[in-house]
């Protein structure tokens, strides 16, 4: 529950240091004199924005700070949630600087706004004459249905289920229209995978077969000049051989008389062996190159394919277009394996809608198990706040389709005339019935809800006399089970707090500022009567005053 609020440089509110309580606290001031900024300034804490409008002084930075006892409210998990250190105490700061900069704090962890907004939903509960017209609207009566039926738990079960199944049927459709669109291409990549696959593709093929067709094309002329080489070296009159023999046999001759002709000799024989062996070698290789026409066919043909295949596909080489054929193939098969993967997919978002629709099944008969207990003690509440005739009923609407609240439709209907007709709260409840409506609502709750704080502003607008009395009898009523500040106008709501707090302006030499001062028990008794009178108190509106307060 709230413990202490700080302010600094708010508003009007130059510094202010307002201790809180268990039980009622009441808040009393003349219209004007600040008490919606303290709300306001409550609110910063609680995560809602602000500027540099809200700063009284622009030149120093505006500072609200709020303690808060948490214990016993089962807040750990959002702290861990939050990487922030528990502490049976916290303290909640908000600081807005001079150049416009915001900056929030939890337990002097500088945090998010969002943090700030999702931690103060846990602590307090702002209950303004705005709040009052939401009570019109479904989502908010299915809140309150969930709370007093104990659906938290599995609300937050199904929330988070829920939110799992989207993502699914989010995937889901990304991959059906990604299976869609890659079945539209499996013609196309099976098709120019079949030509790349029966090109039956080897790598270093196309240079071997350039080289046979070059040797095939020139195969008259290989042939003819291997002839002529065997013809000049052994078949032709004064061939090179007889010559070469004819050149050792005359150096023979004049060995006796010039002894060193041996070398040429020997180099000739070398020569004429080598000769030898090459015309030998040059007339097989004539005998075996042959002229081939279908062999030249057949390679043209097979490299026009490769060429034909490397213009399409904008490749140099065979090398590249495997390595396209590699990808084709890849993406083919993921067609495949897209499949599997979506089959799959649709089983899990088939197997989480089960789950979903059972869980929602649970939401359901809890919220309906509830429903006529709500209609009575509302109208039970109603009755005592002066409502005899009015009628309230909890409608639930089921078998929807799976939403972020359940498969159930909420909604609140209400008639204050005796034998009227029943209808939606926004078409034809008052100010004053709304308030009442609200008022007995959030009793219903108060118990159910694990809630340290709630603030009602002017919750009684519309009402006075008896039933402003026994307004401030639930008002008390609650209290027991939770911290309520109240904010009123009423003398007979004002006398039910266990604290009373007084706000009003105060003029200075400089500045206008808003006060805030705790009422003694004789300047609850002023305060009081003055609320009866006016300004002028009385010593009939005293004695009343002193009544009240018994």
């Amino acid at each position: 529950m709230l413990r202490r609020l700080q302010i600094r440089n708010y508003a009007l509110i130059r510094e202010l240091d307002v201790d809180f309580t268990s039980g009622l606290t009441i808040i009393t001031g003349e219209t004007g004199a600040g008490k919606s900024i303290l709300i306001g300034a409550l609110s910063m804490i609680l995560g809602q924005r602000a500027d540099t409008a809200v700063l009284k002084n622009k030149e120093i930075k505006c500072v609200v700070e709020g303690i808060f006892d948490v214990d016993g409210y089962g807040l750990e998990p959002l702290f861990v949630e939050n990487d922030l250190d528990y502490d049976k105490q916290v303290i909640f700061r908000r600081e807005i600087t001079s150049n416009g900069k915001s900056r929030a704090f939890v337990n002097d962890t500088p945090v998010t706004l969002k943090t700030l907004q999702d931690m103060g939903l846990r602590l307090i509960d702002i209950h303004s004459q705005h709040q009052s017209l939401e009570l019109g609207n479904r989502l908010f009566q299915l809140m309150v249905l969930d709370n007093y039926s104990g659906n938290i738990s599995i609300l937050k079960e199904y929330q988070t289920g829920y939110k799992k199944y989207k993502s699914l049927l989010s995937e889901l459709t990304t991959a059906e229209e990604k299976a869609l669109q890659m079945r539209q291409e499996l013609d196309y990549f099976q098709f120019q995978l079949d030509q790349l696959s029966k090109a039956n593709l080897q790598i270093g093929e196309q240079e071997n077969l350039e080289q046979e067709l070059t040797l095939l094309t020139h195969a008259d002329e290989i042939k003819t000049a291997f002839l002529a080489v065997a013809n000049l070296l052994r078949e032709e009159d004064g061939n090179a051989l007889v010559r070469v023999k004819e050149s050792m046999g005359l150096l023979n001759r004049i060995l006796k008389f010039y002894p060193e002709a041996s070398g040429f000799v020997e180099r000739l024989n070398s020569a004429y062996l080598e000769l030898a062996d090459i015309s030998a070698e040059v007339a097989f290789s004539s005998e075996k190159m042959e002229v081939n026409p279908k062999r030249i066919v057949h390679l043209n043909e097979r490299l026009d394919q490769l060429y034909t295949l490397q213009q399409k596909h904008h490749v140099a080489n065979e090398e590249e277009l495997i390595l396209l054929r590699t990808d084709f193939e890849q993406k083919v098969n993921s067609v495949f394996s897209n499949d599997e993967l979506l089959s799959a997919l649709k089983n899990e978002v088939v197997e989480k809608e089960k789950e979903l629709i059972e869980l929602a099944g649970q939401l359901t008969r809890n919220r309906l198990s509830k429903t006529l207990q709500i209609s009575q003690k509302v109208e039970e509440q109603l009755f005592q706040l002066g409502m005899p005739h009015s009628r309230f009923t909890v409608e639930v609407k089921t078998g929807l389709p799976l939403s972020q609240w359940g498969r159930d439709e909420v909604s609140f209907l209400f008639t204050a005339n005796k034998n009227g007709e029943l209808n939606e709260i926004s078409k034809v409840a008052s100010g004053g019935e709304l308030s009442r409506l609200m008022l007995s609502i959030k009793a219903l709750i108060s118990k159910s809800k694990a809630l340290p704080t709630i603030l009602f502003d002017e919750i009684d607008s519309g009402i006075s006399g008896e039933i402003a009395d026994k307004m401030g009898n639930i008002l008390k009523e609650i209290s027991r089970d939770m911290q309520v500040i109240n904010i009123t106008h009423l003398p007979q709501i004002a006398a039910k707090g266990d604290l009373h707090y007084l706000v009003y302006k105060e003029d200075t030499a400089r500045e206008t500022i808003t006060q805030v001062k705790l009422l003694s028990p004789a300047d609850r008794i002023s305060e009081i009567a003055k609320m009866l009178s006016g300004e002028v108190i009385t010593e009939a509106a005293r004695l009343n005053a002193v009544e009240l307060l018994k």
